[in-house]
Order: structure tokens, then C-alpha cells, then sequence
């Protein structure tokens, strides 16, 4: 017998998060990197995020689909910054600010990363304030 979808919700959320790389030398976070971006080294640590970054340029694009997707560069507290796909929302109504979480059921081995909106709610409303 299965589970119900809401008890399945929370381990998911809970697994959500990236792994990024720490130099061990310069201290600098960096995101899927063979080599540090300050120093070159190679001597990278791997740690968890959490995954919760804030979307920091956000655009539009139409190219090799005929649907229109959004590709947002987000940064993370831990200092690092990743470009990535932005769900949950339409794609012209992503903001600069937004908050976003990898989006559930998100597989990171593929090459695609895709983070979700965190709080959909009164979006019309926040927006002309």
C-alpha cells in the first residue's frame, strides 16, 4: 500500500539542496568547478546548500522550443552564483529578488538545473508596490 502524497513531501524537501565545491586555499564557493575561479587550485572540499538563493538577472529566452522558458542567474548564501531554469511561475513574471528552492523531484545529475518560486502568492499585488 502507498504512502499519501503529503507524508512523501516532506523527505523530498528535506533531501532537496546542491552540492558545491570550497576551495580549501581561498575559501571560494564554486559550482560544479574542476579548478577553483580565484586561484586555480584544485584542492576543492565538497559541502551541502541548502538550496534557497535569490534570483539576481532574469530573462526570456525562445531559442530551440517554441515555447518561452525562463533562465534566471541565482545566487546562493553560500556565495557561489548558478544559472538555471525558474518553474512555478510564467516566465515573463520572474523577478530580479525572487526567492526560489530546487523544485521537487529536480535530478541535478542531468545537467539541467531547475529551482521553483518559493511563495506564489498576491505576485500582482507585490508587484506594483
Amino acid at each position: 500500500m502507498s504512502q499519501p502524497a503529503s507524508a512523501t513531501a516532506a523527505p523530498v524537501r528535506a533531501e532537496a539542496g546542491l552540492i558545491y565545491q570550497r576551495c580549501r586555499w581561498c575559501g571560494t564557493a564554486s559550482f560544479r568547478r574542476l579548478l577553483c575561479p580565484v586561484c586555480a587550485s584544485s584542492d576543492l572540499e565538497s559541502a551541502r546548500s541548502d538550496g534557497d538563493g535569490i534570483v539576481v538577472r532574469t530573462t526570456v529566452v525562445h531559442r530551440y522550443t517554441k515555447l518561452a522558458r525562463n533562465e534566471s542567474l541565482v545566487r546562493f548564501p553560500e556565495g557561489f552564483m548558478l544559472r538555471c531554469r525558474v518553474i512555478g511561475a510564467p516566465p515573463h513574471l520572474v523577478w530580479a529578488g525572487e526567492r526560489v528552492r530546487p523544485a521537487a523531484g529536480a535530478d541535478f545529475d542531468t545537467g539541467e538545473v531547475v529551482f521553483e518560486v518559493c511563495d506564489t502568492g498576491d505576485r500582482e499585488r507585490d508587484r506594483w508596490r
